[in-house]
């Protein structure tokens, strides 16, 4: 492995897919370590991949482990979590805060420049110091940015590659709501024949708004038109890599407010990064201005939305909202809990909205091309998510720390559109 850049997969791509992303990465001449913690199939996995690539064994949320493995052997100089793995100050400093990655950031810190080799180390040299985190998605939520940044830490995702399935994901939970589909299956099961109180109104019936029409919310505009929904949506304009605003050419409403799209919406699906701008955004006040009877959908991240005020707003029959599909949580994986615990009108899933087999694949892939690019530096047209900026100058730290994408609006009555 010397002269090799490493690479430690917290998490790797599950079932077969796991041979697609093994491969990828092996033919960009990185040296694989594959913790086989979330691996179905250890024995086999072992036994096709031994002359190729390192084992360990360890819970990568456990983060005296994760330190400790991400230094073994002289250490490696990329990470790749596809769950969502913390990866905080402590983890940070301890396996990017050596010579190396300190002098790499205090020279960009003071100069506010620092070429490739501040993210790849020498060309062609694997230094011990850890240089690139890679997630398979598209959140980037459980990575400490400022100490990345900090660090000389380069953190790269997928954005838009689960956009497709997250979107029928946010259209299944509406049709099941909306149909009661959840309700009818458990009387069904009791062997009660049991009708409606009142018919479903057709979607055709419905307004849907959506909270941060990016890729994802665009895509589930699309779909959400098809069916005869009028679209109205807020957030960032334009979207990301894609030059225009949501409203031109897709046929979504632009709203004005968080709470003119509540007020006037039937539906609402969020779909928002979560930073400190929206940590919190949709809380008891927000929930009191939906239309009666609204349904709310959240595929982004817990936190956006309080989930206490929603558990609360459920259990109220008063209260304008009638459902809610949660797929993300505040305490997520081993630390699952929430107060919609066993609300029959909350219809919960574990954070699987993107998980079909080819979203997993492209975001498996194109997160590989992305850190063996940071690597062996060669950064043009790679996503990444901190300081990090590519200029005409190299690839640079901004000055003045990470330079984070935040949302124009704020609470209710913020204008909802960057102007």
């Amino acid at each position: 492995m010397l002269g090799r850049y490493r690479i430690l997969l917290l998490d790797a791509a599950p079932g077969d897919l796991l041979r697609v992303e093994l491969e990828r990465l092996l033919g960009h001449g990185l040296a694989v370590t594959l913790n086989l913690r979330r691996v179905a199939d250890r024995a086999g996995a072992r036994a096709t991949w031994g002359g190729r690539v390192g084992f360990t064994d360890f819970d990568p949320f456990d983060e005296a482990a994760l330190i400790a493995e991400t230094l073994r052997d002289g250490g490696h100089q990329a990470v790749k979590s596809r769950a969502g793995v913390p990866l905080r100050a402590a983890f940070l400093a301890a396996t990017a805060g050596g010579a190396d990655a300190s002098g790499a950031a205090g020279a960009c810190g003071a100069a506010g420049v620092s070429g490739v080799a501040a993210v790849s180390g020498a060309a062609g040299t694997a230094t011990g110091a850890l240089r690139v985190i890679g997630r398979a998605g598209a959140g980037t939520d459980h990575v400490d940015l400022a100490a990345a940044t900090r660090l000389g830490v380069a953190v790269t995702h997928t954005p838009g590659s689960n956009a497709d399935a997250v979107a029928e994901f946010a259209l299944a939970q509406l049709l099941a709501l909306t149909r009661d589909l959840a309700g009818h299956n458990t009387a069904s099961h009791r062997g009660d024949w049991r009708s409606p109180a009142a018919p479903a109104r057709a979607l055709s019936e419905l307004t849907l708004g959506i909270l941060g029409p990016g890729r994802i919310g665009r895509a589930l505009a699309g779909r959400a038109r098809a069916l005869g929904m009028a679209v109205q949506g807020l957030g960032r304009t334009p979207a990301e890599g894609d030059g225009r605003t949501p409203a031109e050419g897709d046929g979504v409403r632009r709203a004005d407010s968080l709470a003119e799209l509540l007020a006037t919406s039937d539906v609402v699906s969020v779909h928002l990064p979560l930073t400190a701008r929206t940590r919190g955004l949709v809380g008891r006040r927000e929930l009191a201005l939906l239309r009666p009877g609204a349904i709310l959908l959240n595929t982004a991240r817990g936190g956006i939305v309080d989930e206490r005020a929603l558990a609360d707003a459920l259990r109220d029959p008063g209260h304008p909202l009638a459902a809610a599909a949660v797929d993300t949580f505040e305490h997520e994986h081993a630390a699952f809990d929430s107060p919609l615990f066993g609300l029959p009108n909350a219809l919960l899933t574990p954070h699987v909205a993107g998980m079909t087999r080819s979203a997993m694949a492209e975001a498996a892939v194109r997160c590989a091309d992305h850190i063996a690019a940071l690597l062996y530096g060669r950064p043009d047209g790679v996503p990444v998510a901190n300081g990090w900026r590519l200029t005409a100058d190299g690839w640079r730290l901004a000055a003045g720390g990470p330079s984070v994408p935040t949302l124009p609006f704020g609470r209710v009555g913020a204008p909802g559109w960057a102007r």
